[in-house]
């Protein structure tokens, strides 16, 4: 079992803030997060790109330069976040050495960072982006399988909230981010099972969290490649048991019905 000690975030404390898709401006330098869980999240992270390559990996054709550009990106905002990194190699916090590949980008940064990553671009003539790439270590009941090489309207289907006019706002905000700009928010789960990789086909029935002790959050942000046009949606989670929560994060968890 792998738990944060903290939150490393929480903007739903925040009433304004709770409002969908509760989207806020993001300063480039905070884009990545190193948080408390770092090396156990590493270590199951390297599990997953071993074991389970297939169900957390994927990479169409178009999407390999733009992983490429997002590794570049990535390795050069590192050293800041206390790791050393050379042109092959990478020293992380918990002093792990990783080879750096080239030739699998997404592979590499599942093996440095705690974000997962998903590549969306923007076909020419479409008027959605999709999702053409991605490294999904810590699936929150969803599958890559499903959703690779689909639009984003598509792509959230299950979501009743997320209905053609959300998708309609949301395509909008994909179009306008600026590669200085990135943007960010955060989910709330509960969940009774604390396994980070949570996995769960399209459409299949939902395991009971209303009760769960676990409490889930994802930073999801979102960034612009300025080579590539591509979207980055990154995703960093977090997990703590109820008990362990902050009380200003425990009595927002209760406004909000959780």
């Amino acid at each position: 079992m792998i738990l944060n000690a903290r939150l490393p975030f929480a903007p739903w404390v925040d009433p304004t803030r709770r409002r969908l898709p509760g989207v806020m401006p993001l300063a480039r330098a905070d884009w990545l997060l190193i948080s408390d869980a770092y090396a156990a999240q590493m270590s199951e992270r390297a599990r997953l790109l071993d074991d389970r390559a297939g169900d957390v990996l994927a990479c169409l054709p178009q999407a390999q330069t733009a992983a490429a550009e997002l590794l570049e990106a990535v390795l050069h905002d590192l050293p800041e976040l206390g790791f050393d990194v050379t042109q092959t190699h990478v020293t992380c916090p918990d002093g792990r050495v990783v080879a750096l590949d080239r030739a699998r980008p997404l592979r590499s940064l599942g093996l440095l960072v705690q974000e997962d990553f998903c590549i969306l671009q923007k076909p020419q003539g479409s008027d959605e982006h999709v999702l053409t790439g991605a490294v999904l270590c810590f699936p929150s009941s969803w599958t890559l399988a499903d959703k690779l090489g689909k639009p984003l309207l598509r792509i959230h289907a299950p979501v009743a909230s997320y209905d053609a006019q959300m998708g309609a706002r949301v395509q909008r905000m994909f179009d306008a981010i600026r590669p200085e700009q990135p943007l960010w928010r955060a989910n709330l789960l509960r969940y009774t099972n604390p396994a980070l990789y949570q996995p769960r086909p399209e459409f299949a029935p939902k395991d009971k969290r209303d009760d769960g002790d676990f409490v889930r959050s994802e930073r999801q942000c979102l960034l612009r490649l300025p080579l590539s046009r591509a979207v980055v949606f990154s995703i960093h989670t977090a997990q703590i048991r109820r008990h362990d929560l902050r009380p200003e994060e425990a009595r927002a968890l209760a406004e909000i019905g959780h």
